[in-house]
């Protein structure tokens, strides 16, 4: 997909053309309207890494908004470098090479990039991903000033919340401006809401500090009670 205005492009570097256009469809099923393309395997087809392929990766999903580029092992950071070193000076300041781990960043990358993000907010997205199964996800703190709100739902999904619905719920989280957590961790934060695990039955607590987050927690509640289509 070419650069979509005003939304940050993402690249997926691999040493395997296959593994970064899976990732691609993997993502696109998240954030459909957001710029992404892969950069895998060598000029010839071969495994490895091509500069020529990165930059013109980046060239391609680039709409002045800026452009994330993840890669899968060490070599593959060194050839985005090399290929972001040989971009114009305008561009290059716009490109961000980011070292996490590929999928899971690629898939937060795409949600916070879907959401109109700018380019610190996508990459950070990105870095999310570093440690974000073991516990290390930032979760913002619910004072207990009595000004809050807190609401109970059930998962009613045959799947739980896996990845297509925990993004739909995370995308509007984000559009809603107000903190929310999910059983204490962040409903803005893809990895942070698919790390819980929750399956079908499962309890679901929506807390806000805001005095002015009922009608959010209320929209996530709704969200979740309506099975994302799948139910």
């Amino acid at each position: 997909m070419k650069g979509v205005a005003g939304k940050v492009g993402l690249v997926f570097v691999s040493h395997s053309a296959k593994i970064a256009d899976g990732l691609v469809e993997l993502a696109q099923q998240m954030a459909q309207n957001t710029a992404m393309q892969g950069a895998g395997g060598t000029d010839d087809g071969g495994i490895g890494t091509s500069f020529d392929r990165v930059g013109a990766a980046i060239d391609s999903v680039d709409s002045g908004a800026g452009v994330v580029v993840l890669c899968d092992l060490g070599s593959a950071i060194l050839t985005a470098e090399t290929a972001k070193d040989l971009l114009d000076d305008e561009v290059r300041d716009r490109v961000v090479i980011v070292d996490a781990p590929l999928v899971e960043g690629a898939v937060a990358a795409a949600v916070e990039a879907e959401s109109g993000a700018d380019l610190d907010s996508v990459a950070s997205a990105a870095r999310s991903a570093i440690g974000a199964f073991a516990g290390d996800q930032p979760h913002p703190v619910v004072d207990d000033a009595g000004a809050g709100y807190t609401r109970s739902v059930t998962i009613v999904n045959p799947d739980g919340l896996h990845a297509r619905p925990a993004a739909e719920f995370v995308k509007l989280a984000l559009s809603l401006g107000v903190p929310v957590t999910v059983n204490g961790a962040d409903a803005r934060s893809l990895l942070g809401i698919m790390s819980l695990g929750l399956v079908k039955g499962g309890s679901v607590e929506l807390s806000t500090p805001s005095p002015a987050g009922r009608a959010a927690v209320d929209s996530l509640a709704e969200l979740v009670e309506s099975g994302f289509g799948e139910a």
